[in-house]
């Protein structure tokens, strides 16, 4: 059975693939029952018992994944549980919150509840430090942004999890924009060599420079990069970074060059890398090390009717 069609319209309204989310879900569901059955659940629980279950925050953060986590209820009920959805994507949330309400045969919901908060929990700590890291950066013009160091597979729900936060993405896979690294610049025989090889190959796409140091910069600036990766500058070394871009940009006529710090960053650094002036701060630990948002599931049986 495919997800019921109010399940499908909150997860493309969220901007996400339905058909991908549906399919990690059944992955990841098959992985928790390794062919079996719910052994458990099966053991202690009557086939006919209803529940309520309420997915609940115990820490405070931003919300990602709910539609996520409604779709893995409606996966392992095959559409008979009533999913509330009470919260949103994206809502900074307190300890005591309800994200999602479902009621259903109390089995599926202990079935589903661990694939839901591994989601859940997981996206929603990943927007939770970005928002940190946004909030910041506020009153500078410097954007957070994530990289590709991402969970495998799970990419595209993590980096919609960084848009929930207040971030912005960087590219989703290797084909949709260049980033000329240290290495690529090594195989090219100069950081200059190697950018015009991508402008040659690929004329129509946006091409980022990685340097560390401000002669490259200016060579990069000259070969026409849309934007330049700054490594591991301090942010004395991002100000006069950002004073070449803008003077180089006054003499040819041309945009200026975006400039993005990246290496070894933290929290702490965030206001005064943001007060350089430089436009995007790339942070990896956004995606590969945020702590998971703690979100708990709280079972109410429903009384049985008793017989007049």
């Amino acid at each position: 059975m495919s997800l019921r069609p109010t399940v499908v319209s909150a997860i493309a309204a969220a901007g996400l693939d339905p058909a991908y989310v549906e399919d990690l879900i059944r992955r990841t569901v098959a992985e928790d029952l390794d062919g079996g059955v719910d052994v458990t659940s099966a053991a202690t629980v009557p086939a006919d018992q209803r529940s309520t279950m309420d997915l609940v925050t115990r820490g405070a953060g931003v919300a990602a994944g709910i539609p996520v986590a409604a779709a893995v209820f409606d996966v392992v009920s095959d559409g008979d549980a009533q999913i509330s959805v009470v919260s949103s994507d994206g809502t900074r949330v307190v300890p005591g919150d309800v994200l999602l309400t479902v009621t259903g045969r109390t089995r599926d919901l202990l079935t589903a509840e661990r694939t839901a908060l591994n989601l859940l929990c997981h996206l929603s700590g990943v927007a939770t430090a970005t928002a940190q890291w946004a909030d910041a950066l506020e009153g500078t013009p410097a954007r957070i942004r994530d990289t590709r160091k991402t969970t495998p597979g799970l990419r595209v729900l993590e980096k919609y999890a960084v848009r929930c936060g207040g971030g912005v993405n960087h590219r989703m896979s290797l084909s949709d924009a260049a980033l000329v690294k240290d290495n690529h610049v090594v195989a090219a025989g100069g950081v200059a060599a190697a950018f015009d090889a991508v402008r040659t190959m690929w004329p129509g796409l946006a091409v980022e420079v990685e340097v560390d140091s401000l002669s490259q910069l200016s060579d990069v600036l000259d070969a026409g990069a849309d934007l330049v990766l700054l490594d591991n500058f301090v942010p004395d070394q991002m100000r006069v970074a950002v004073g070449i871009a803008v003077e180089h940009a006054a003499h040819s006529g041309r945009p200026r060059a975006l400039l993005e710090a990246s290496g070894g960053l933290t929290l702490s650094d965030a206001a005064a890398v943001g007060a350089t002036g430089v436009d995007y701060i790339a942070v990896g630990a956004l995606t590969h090390s945020a702590p998971v948002l703690d979100v708990g599931a709280d079972l109410r049986p429903l009384t049985p009717q008793v017989p007049e």
